[in-house]
């Protein structure tokens, strides 16, 4: 039931009695939510006929001696608290020019979530969709207009985005850090609020309409390589009934460290940063700890095998069937990729092409070229802008969907996204090449009007509509298929490939014969 906000105080006044923990309130167009830590107070979007609550703690602020440390539970309030506005974002360096903010600046402070509703009655039970936010574990933010849930929402699903710790400050690991931890374990700290994360949407979403029995988390890059480790992790097990991987995933090429090499970086970068105990790091300012990583290139931001959240590789969990059997929706783009990254700065052409294979692969260049190969300028673009997104992305997904289908005693919806964003506004670009990372956010997520930066086309809005209906029904009942939308079927074997959804301007199903080429990566460990 949607309340618009220009109705009448009479209206809202007979309404009010029927509405129970998320209700606008008698003599104010502001919602209330009573939840497990108190009393919180949102905002009504007249316009969209959404109730929002934004900046909402899940967690104790990680600071001090919390600092590296596992989420700990909120404390509770007694007054009603305002949740009308973004809380800050995770510290985090700028590297990436796509980002923008709506957050309440940077801080260690920053595990809140946010929540988008239909204006609801007590009796309904709507599905539920958790998103985390992509950026390389290293960046991005709840607040970003592309993730924003109010498209989703106004379908019918309870929408909500996660802040949680980045880079050093959500995965260092030290074994003093691990001495300190009754399981022994360290890093995977940003995981572990993404499980609290979910914990909180299990005790307290009925307070917004939404049903804990009917969870999806979802994400994209990272988000999604988040969306298979929590998959993986007997700590999130039942805590979600399906899953959407937009490009990433914990397996082939980017599988998380053993503990022990990251212990190793982690005990290099306490060095490199000056500190000679975890007292000291813990003291340290964290604009200093961001300067440091900065400074040093380490690889603190990976994921770690910790015998805790991952208690194994999650190539031997998923290999045993042992990650949650619920259904998954999953795919990647069209150029995950870009041909320079095997080129640099050198001509495309077979000869230079050859030479850069050659020299990135040694003995396995030959095998390469057979399954990428490059005899004219335009097969070398085509070639080399596959490796790379296959090297960077693809593979990595493509690992985690054939797992699954295999393991995972629940169907699997397998896409391509092939849709180039148009030209820029401002006339400083023309059209993609094709469907690069992350291009997809924005379509999938029903947020292109969000993002000013391109001349958006009927064509796009028509592809954005196709795919948020994949997506709604998918978080509605574990099948993406509904009325209006090309049929998609399970993946599964046909014609010496496997059955994917190519969706674009022309959404069909095609028969994908790109394994030869995962496998090779998988075999040659490349």
């Amino acid at each position: 039931m949607l309340i618009a906000l220009a109705r009448s105080r009479c209206v809202l006044l007979a309404l009010a009695a029927t509405l129970t923990s998320a209700s606008v309130l008698a003599d104010s167009p502001a919602p209330v939510a009573n939840i497990d830590s108190g009393r919180l107070s949102g905002i009504h979007d007249a316009k969209t006929g959404l109730n929002e609550f934004k900046g909402i703690p899940y967690a104790t602020p990680p600071l001090g001696p919390l600092r590296w440390k596992p989420p700990q539970p909120v404390a509770t309030w007694t007054d009603v608290k305002k949740a009308d506005h973004f809380g800050p974002r995770c510290m985090q360096r700028p590297l990436f020019s796509d980002m923008v903010f709506r957050s309440d600046g940077m801080s260690e402070d920053c595990l809140y979530l946010n929540v988008w509703t239909p204006t609801h009655s007590a009796n309904q039970k709507l599905p539920v969709l958790v998103y985390f936010y992509g950026g390389g574990f290293k960046g991005g933010d709840g607040s970003e207009p592309r993730y924003d849930g109010a498209s989703l929402a106004q379908r019918g699903i309870v929408t909500v985005t996660v802040n949680y710790r980045l880079d050093v400050f959500g995965f260092l690991a030290l074994s003093a850090l691990a001495a300190e931890s009754p399981e022994r374990a360290t890093g995977n700290y940003g995981l572990l609020d993404q499980n609290a994360a979910l914990r909180w949407v299990q005790r307290n979403i009925a307070a917004f309409g939404g049903d804990p029995g009917q969870v999806t988390i979802g994400g994209e890059s990272a988000g999604s390589m988040s969306v298979s480790a929590q998959m993986a992790s007997p700590l999130s097990k039942g805590l979600m009934q399906r899953a959407i991987g937009e490009s990433g995933a914990v397996l082939g090429n980017l599988k998380p460290k053993p503990l022990a090499l990251a212990e190793r970086d982690g005990e290099a970068f306490e060095q490199g940063a000056g500190a000679h105990s975890l007292e000291q790091l813990r003291a340290m300012d964290a604009n200093a700890l961001l300067k440091a990583v900065d400074e040093e290139d380490t690889h603190v931001s990976r994921l770690t095998i910790d015998g805790y959240f991952l208690p194994q590789s999650p190539e031997v969990i998923y290999r045993a069937g042992d990650q949650a059997h619920i259904p998954l929706l999953v795919g990647s783009n069209s150029q995950e990729g870009d041909y320079t990254y095997v080129l640099g700065d050198k001509a495309p052409t077979p000869a230079n092409y050859r030479a850069a294979m050659e020299q990135r692969l040694g003995t396995h260049a030959r095998e390469a070229l057979e399954l990428y190969p490059g005899q004219t300028e335009a097969e070398v673009k085509t070639s080399a802008t596959a490796f790379a997104g296959d090297r960077s992305i693809a593979f990595s997904t493509w690992r985690w969907m054939n797992l699954h289908r295999q393991t995972g005693q629940a169907p699997v919806f397998y896409y391509y996204f092939t849709q180039s964003r148009p030209a820029k506004r401002d006339g400083s670009a023309g059209p993609d090449s094709g469907a690069v990372h992350s291009g997809e956010i924005e379509y999938a997520l029903g947020n292109l009007s969000s993002n000013h930066v391109y001349a958006w086309t009927a064509d796009d809005y028509r592809v954005s509509s196709v795919m948020e209906g994949y997506w709604e029904r998918f978080i509605k009942t574990g099948n993406p298929n509904g009325a209006g939308l090309p049929h998609w079927p399970a993946a599964e074997s046909k014609d010496g490939g496997l059955s994917r959804q190519e969706i674009g301007t022309n959404t069909h199903t095609r028969v994908d014969r790109n394994a030869a080429r995962y496998e090779f990566m998988q075999d040659s460990d490349i």
